[in-house]
């Protein structure tokens, strides 16, 4: 066998190793509301969540990504040694899927992003040096450990303010919600169009100003809100004549929670599969052309794959954070689970929007958070809260130390 065809065979494993570890971590995210509030069984929300994952990938994935995650280092650096690059992203590959592995086992919810990000720096730091390196867009990211939870902690926290008082408590909640529901459905299309448009689609290039995109959104919502009060209507009826133990309005709010988190994983595949892909694509490259390029092409079929292997580490070890997100910080129902996830895709559109650093682990925690905390400060587990707001801030240093004695590792063998 070939040193190239080693490295790539190697490359391709690690690869995947990672792209489980995010679908067992991230992807798990987005389901795990769902899961824990009942509006669907683990083994539908898997298979939902691949589907959705693997579209996203495929169809909005990331076609051209950067050679170095973030632009956390210029590749113009590596350009005369094409070999430690693709030696830096072998070893940014292997830390960021070890960090995420271990993470996940302890059923802590952490970003990808961020664990790939430390990783890149990890091996900048040692192949081009300390000052090569964007600490800038580091801060940035370490702001969004703010950022990010709070801005979905006050959104999710007020939409499930407003729909417990102005439905949950009110005298004839049926009705009120019967009154209120065009508005609510309305409003979930409006966010996840929006979000479709700017963040799951970004890679088609739409290039749609926010007014043409509202004007898309808002006569789509309107319908949908029609059509909404008579679906409403049926699942009275429905649950009624089957007296069912889920009411009506449990069930209403369990289909719209499923409607945002097929969005998110679909957002998922189109955004963080290249976490896994995009440093493989990188090592592919510098192995074809023996040279460094500044963008790289990633071809569908390694989409596709990733997209595959993110879906399958989801599937294998992917309950302990849905178990995580689902229950052990708040006890979540329905109702609770669908205002945590319109909260979580509401903060990350406006977010994006307004060019404020996110994490979409990170907001759909603060999200669950929020609504736990209108409930009150004793229906949330904060010992759970602080070991996950530990992990978050040990992802960049961890990654960055791991990365680091990796790469030094692999330049000892193969340089």
């Amino acid at each position: 066998m070939s040193p190239d065809t080693f490295v790539l065979l190697a490359a391709t494993i690690v690869g995947l190793y990672m792209a489980a570890n995010i679908g067992a971590n991230d992807l798990a995210n987005a389901m795990g509301t769902s899961v824990g509030s009942g509006a669907l069984t683990l083994k539908k929300a898997v298979a939902i969540s691949i589907v959705a994952n693997l579209l996203g990938a495929v169809l909005a994935g990331g076609h051209v990504t950067n050679t170095i995650s973030k632009g956390m280092i210029n590749p113009d650096l590596l350009a005369a040694t094409p070999d430690k690059l693709m030696l830096g992203m072998f070893a940014a590959l292997l830390a960021a899927g070890i960090w995420v592995h271990l993470a996940t086992v302890f059923g802590l919810p952490v970003s990808t992003s961020h664990s790939i990000v430390g990783a890149v720096v990890g091996f900048g730091v040692i192949s081009v040096g300390v000052s090569a390196i964007s600490w800038g867009k580091v801060l940035t990211i370490a702001l969004s450990w703010v950022v990010s939870p709070i801005a979905g902690a006050i959104i999710a926290g007020t939409i499930y303010y407003l729909i417990r008082e102005r439905i949950l408590r009110s005298d004839k909640p049926e009705k009120e919600a019967m009154r209120w529901s065009p508005y609510l459905i309305g409003s979930v299309l409006v966010v996840i169009i929006l979000s479709f448009i700017f963040k799951g689609l970004k890679n088609l290039h739409l290039n749609l100003g926010f007014v043409q995109a509202l004007a898309i959104a808002l006569p789509c919502a309107a319908l949908g809100g029609l059509v909404g009060r008579f679906w409403l209507k049926y699942l009275l009826l429905r649950e009624a004549q089957a007296e069912s133990q889920t009411t009506p309005l449990q069930a209403f709010f369990a289909h719209l929670q499923v409607m945002t988190a097929c969005y998110v994983a679909f957002a998922h595949g189109a955004n963080d599969v290249a976490n896994a892909v995009g440093p493989l694509a990188a090592i592919f490259s510098v192995v074809k052309t023996k040279s460094v390029v500044m963008q790289v092409e990633v071809p569908v079929w390694m989409l596709a794959i990733g997209g595959i292997a993110v879906g399958g580490g989801l599937f294998a070890f992917g309950s302990k954070v849905m178990e995580t997100i689902g229950g052990k910080i708040t006890e979540v129902t329905p109702v609770r689970g669908f205002c945590a996830e319109i909260g979580a895709a509401t903060t990350i559109l406006v977010c994006s929007r307004l060019g404020l650093p996110v994490s979409t682990t990170h907001v759909l925690v603060g999200s669950v958070v929020g609504v736990g905390f209108m409930r009150g400060m004793g229906f949330l587990d904060m010992r759970l809260l602080r070991n996950i707001g530990s992990s978050w801030v040990i992802t960049l240093p961890f990654t960055v130390v791991l990365a680091m004695i990796i790469y030094k590792m692999l330049t000892w063998i193969f340089l």
